[in-house]
């Protein structure tokens, strides 16, 4: 079994800054790709952020320069550093990352439970 956990999340006032964290665990034989994902309120999922194993990351234009994504690979570990929040960021975020269980296997992905990120103007 694999599990990503979130933490981090919470209320802000706009401008201000969070941070998020995730964390993979369990029968892990290798992570592709990690990231973020939102949802807002009557809105589809988009994606935030994500970062291949070695690579550049990609950003949604909407959080360019504002957000940071990085990744703890021996700790199995994905980052999210959110500045100059703004009231539009309010979202449920979600991590995902794409994993292989075993040698054998293909990859699969995998979703946290999610975190709220509310941001008061």
């Amino acid at each position: 079994q694999v599990q990503l956990v979130e933490s981090g999340g919470g209320l802000v006032q706009a401008g201000g800054s969070l941070s998020l964290s995730c964390v993979a665990s369990g029968t892990i034989f290798s992570i592709n790709g990690m990231g973020w994902y939102r949802q807002a309120p009557g809105k589809q999922r988009e994606l935030v952020a994500a970062m291949p194993t070695s690579g550049s990351a990609n950003y949604a234009d909407s959080v360019k320069g504002r957000f940071t994504i990085s990744r703890d690979n021996a700790k199995n570990m994905v980052y999210l550093q959110m500045n100059s929040l703004k009231p539009e960021d309010t979202a449920i975020y979600y991590c995902n990352a794409v994993i292989r269980r075993s040698l054998h296997s293909g990859a699969n992905t995998f979703w946290g439970q999610g975190t709220q990120v509310t941001v008061s103007s």
